[in-house]
């Protein structure tokens, strides 16, 4: 029994400094990544972006379902984000309550016969409406699919953007958020394929019309404790993992993709629980099994607000949701661990993830 702790102390030890030595090294390179990002950003216009005729068009997919009391609010503010062309596609999930009404009563939807190709699979889709008063606006009215990856991939099969921004439809997006990301797409457009932002936790914040007013610390201490967990994850562990060209998460409350490699790996897979975690690591293997120069990147400016679990079951349950979706991609993924052709995903990335 000795001998059982004794080894248990010792094993327990090791992992503990390999962690905080792991930690360590990304808070080092965070902060040089960070400091040079600050230094670029100041030679940044995005008003040039704005204004420019070749920016490159992006369509954003909301995914809702039985989102009544906030649609009106949330698909409005995605309309008013500054960007010169934009597409928003809501998809209406099988929704039980007045969402699609919502939906047809503020912007006038009608139905529409366009070319819907199903190249990713979804459940089945019940018709598509544009909005007579803003033409930017497409609602794609499905079957529930059971998972927010169903719903997605219905708004990637009817996109006609060459990028798509996945959104959770309850987020709040800062008006500048789609040209701050954008940013290391124009450094590079034939190398960047998609980006991910900076996820902030929205708690105890002043919110006003949909929009944020002010920035405040929560009360709870269980929220108070998620903003350090964000921030920590974000600004540490995305940077670090990015700058080696390895991140594996892009966050599904806000990140950008081009739209033909995501159509490329068959989209989102339906039965993913993870299915942000489970996008990038297919693409990762996509990407280095053709051989493709390319790179995952990561913007560490304040884009996207979200509301965090404010109690311990719900918090309990998102984690317990995560960790599935975790194992979900690495056992599937097994493969490429330790092996030539997947490089520092298959050395370094996954090992750590497991």
């Amino acid at each position: 029994m000795i001998r059982f702790l004794d080894m248990s102390n010792q094993t327990f030890f090791w992992y503990y400094l390999a962690s905080n030595l792991a930690y360590l090294v990304m808070l080092i390179v965070a902060l040089k990544t960070s400091a040079l990002h600050q230094r670029k950003l100041e030679s940044h216009r995005l008003h040039w972006f704005k204004d420019a005729p070749m920016t490159p068009p992006i369509t954003i997919i909301a995914p809702a379902h039985n989102e009544e009391a906030s649609i009106r609010v949330a698909i409005s503010n995605l309309l008013e984000l500054d960007y010169p062309q934009l597409e928003v596609i809501v998809v209406n999930d099988g929704s039980a309550d007045r969402t699609l009404e919502e939906l047809r009563e503020a912007f006038r939807l009608r139905p529409v016969r366009a070319v819907y190709v199903p190249e990713s699979k979804s459940a089945a889709i019940h018709g598509l409406y544009r909005s007579d008063r803003d033409a930017r606006l497409v609602v794609v009215d499905k079957e529930a699919g059971g998972s927010k990856a169903d719903a997605v991939n219905a708004g990637l099969n009817a996109a006609t953007s060459p990028y798509v921004c996945v959104v959770d439809a309850d987020s709040v997006l800062e008006r500048d958020a789609l040209l701050r990301i954008m940013v290391p797409i124009l450094a590079d457009p034939k190398r960047v394929v998609a980006v991910g932002g900076i996820v902030r936790v929205l708690n105890g914040s002043e919110v006003e019309g949909g929009q944020l007013r002010r920035v405040r610390l929560p009360a709870k201490s269980i929220e108070a404790i998620q903003v350090i967990e964000y921030l920590r994850a974000f600004l540490i562990g995305r940077e670090a993992w990015a700058q080696g060209n390895m991140l594996m998460i892009i966050s599904g409350a806000f990140g950008l993709f081009r739209t033909d490699l995501v159509r490329a790996v068959g989209g989102y897979r339906s039965q993913a629980i993870g299915e942000d975690l489970d996008l990038v690591a297919r693409l990762h293997r996509y990407l280095r099994e053709k051989g493709f120069d390319y790179e995952i990147r990561f913007v560490p400016d304040p884009m996207c607000w979200t509301e965090v679990p404010s109690d311990l079951r719900s918090l309990g349950r998102q984690r317990a949701r995560w960790q599935k979706g975790l194992l979900d991609v690495l056992w599937p993924s097994r493969d490429m661990l330790f092996r030539r052709p997947y490089g520092r995903i298959g050395w370094l990335a996954l090992p750590y993830l497991w």
